[in-house]
């Protein structure tokens, strides 16, 4: 019995933690939510966003004993930000689109803005896209966008609370 009651007490604790809905434009104004306040907000990410940045090189020569030799190097570097990471607001940009740093260090941000083709009001990842991806700018290196990234926005946690205290009085009522 002990271990029932121990197992819903946590089952209620953790569904009291809240539920994760995307960060808008209304929720912004439903929660007065000023660059002051945005400090106190934590975001996180609603799916996994992948920077990647390769670079190869390479030449092709003549051994000394007559044989072609093809030389190649190739180095790639991946920054995985996974879903649900927690950032924290960094600023506002210069056209309204939210700064949000995930880790230390110089430049370590991403923006997010809402996007004129959405209606939703979500904040997506703001890159340069292109057909085939987008580039970003991450800890000043430029980095490639991977597929899943032009869908990510920003989710906060939202707890709803309600309480409500009632009184009641039966009256008995008065006799002549």
């Amino acid at each position: 019995m002990r271990v029932f009651l121990g197992l819903a007490f946590v089952a209620l604790l953790v569904s009291s933690c809240g539920t994760m809905v995307p960060y808008t434009e209304s929720l912004k104004e439903q929660y007065d939510l000023s660059p002051e306040n945005l400090v106190k907000v934590q975001f996180y990410t609603s799916a996994n966003v992948i920077l990647e940045k390769s670079s190869s090189s390479g030449n092709q020569t003549t051994g000394n004993d007559g044989t072609l030799v093809s030389n190649t190097s190739s180095t790639q570097e991946r920054v995985i930000i996974p879903k649900n990471t927690p950032g924290r607001f960094e600023k506002i940009g210069p056209n309204n689109e939210i700064i949000v740093r995930f880790e230390v260090g110089n430049g370590k941000t991403l923006s997010f803005a809402t996007r004129p083709t959405q209606t939703n009001g979500r904040f997506y990842l703001v890159a340069d896209w292109k057909q085939n991806g987008g580039t970003v700018e991450y800890g000043n290196i430029t980095y490639n966008v991977q597929s899943g990234g032009s869908s990510a926005f920003l989710v906060v946690k939202q707890r709803k609370l309600a309480r409500k205290k009632r009184k009641d009085r039966i009256v008995k009522g008065m006799k002549v």
